[in-house]
């Protein structure tokens, strides 16, 4: 049986050698040639780098074997393993304690003390997520611009708004059914102020609070851009009759500039003295609440069982309290719920998905996605001591 040894300082003809002993000398051009792969890269490969984009190894079979064979090679040189290997006149020599083998390549002393601070090195590396605040900054900023639009189409939605003796509320089963309750908005807008607050906490005693709020932003942002279209090409009548909502015309380019300002600083809230009308298609209060309900849900412990019954309750009752405002049609909160979690749902799916991260696809289809989480590898951990 042929021992191996000081692979770290292998070269990339040496690895050759490894590869093709081992039954792999078809891969030897794309891990020497192409990728220049020497002894320490070898100690450090995974199988999931065997899978993904460059290497991407088209056989099953293969990944699994070279696999197996390269935990066998990282076993010998795990300092809790085998030792030290000694030289002998020209010859090298591995022992292990049951006797001295003659090493078939040339192989270079390795003391345990320091393969056990390369393979800690290594570990860590692999398992770091970088903050990345400079693309959280970029993020935020479009974000930032995004609202800003949505404010703008917002006042040029209310100039348009179908007069309601004209085109009067279309019918609603739950509209219809349900009386209209005051102060129901009121209490929407507060079960979001809760939930902001409850996310707020999440992501300050997150360890990796720039990864989350960077894609809570990206999200949002790309949210609140597709609602800037659909009520914009779209003006529904109001659905109902206290809504004193006919066309407003705000003067100049700087009025209506001004008024988006407004609404922007208030964020789109009564709570602040924000009122619109003809923002209908689809619900933005039902994207908040949505949005802040699963990212606190996705990224705290599992075991915190309150916190995400708490949340949901919220964002339920929320929901429950803009259609019984009558500010939104029915259908406005139930796109406006499916387009949010479908899109929660995709993003996270493919940010847990190596390969397409780095595709050509998701730069073409998904240029935010692939920008924001090109060096994010894996799903981010939640439990107590990985993140909190």
């Amino acid at each position: 049986m042929v021992e191996w040894t000081g692979a770290e300082l292998w070269s990339t003809e040496q690895v050759s050698h490894w590869l093709k002993h081992q039954g792999f000398g078809q891969y030897v051009d794309l891990l020497c040639v192409k990728h220049r792969l020497d002894g320490a890269g070898l100690l450090s490969l995974t199988e999931n780098d065997l899978r993904s984009p460059p290497l991407q190894l088209p056989l099953l079979g293969d990944i699994k074997r070279l696999t197996l064979a390269l935990h066998s090679l990282q076993r010998q040189h795990d300092p809790n393993g085998v030792s030290k290997s000694h030289e002998y006149g020209p010859d090298r020599w591995l022992c292990n304690g049951r006797g001295c083998n003659k090493v078939v390549m040339a192989a270079t002393v390795v003391e345990d003390d320091r393969c056990r601070g390369y393979c800690k090195r290594k570990s860590k590396q692999r398992g770091r997520l970088e903050p990345e605040y400079w693309k959280t900054a970029l993020i935020t900023l479009y974000v930032t611009l995004v609202f800003g639009i949505t404010s703008f189409v917002m006042v040029l939605v209310h100039e348009k708004v179908p007069d309601i003796h004209t085109y009067p509320p279309l019918p609603d089963i739950f509209l219809d059914s349900v009386p209209r309750i005051p102060w129901a908005f009121a209490m929407a807008e507060g079960c979001a102020v809760v939930l902001g607050c409850m996310l707020l906490l999440t992501l300050l005693l997150h360890r990796h609070r720039s990864i989350l709020f960077r894609r809570f932003c990206s999200l949002m942002g790309t949210v609140f851009l597709l609602r800037c279209v659909t009520m914009f090409v779209t003006s529904l009548s109001v659905p109902g009759r206290h809504l004193q909502c006919s066309g407003k015309m705000h003067g100049d380019l700087w009025a209506k500039l001004h008024r988006a300002l407004r609404i922007w600083a208030g964020l789109g809230m009564s709570l602040t003295g924000v009122h619109t009308c003809g923002d209908y298609m689809f619900s933005g209060h039902t994207v908040v609440l949505t949005m802040l309900n699963f990212f606190i849900t996705e990224y705290t412990p599992h075991k915190w069982h309150l916190v995400h019954t708490l949340s949901w309750v919220l964002n339920l009752f929320g929901i429950f309290f803009i259609l019984a405002a009558h500010e939104h049609y029915s259908i406005d909160v139930f796109i406006a719920f499916y387009i949010t979690t479908r899109l929660f749902l995709y993003y996270h799916t493919l940010s847990s998905t190596h390969a397409i991260q780095h595709s050509r696809r998701a730069r073409v289809w998904f240029p935010l996605f692939s920008f924001s989480e090109s060096n994010v590898n894996g799903p981010i951990p939640n439990n107590d001591e990985g993140s909190y």
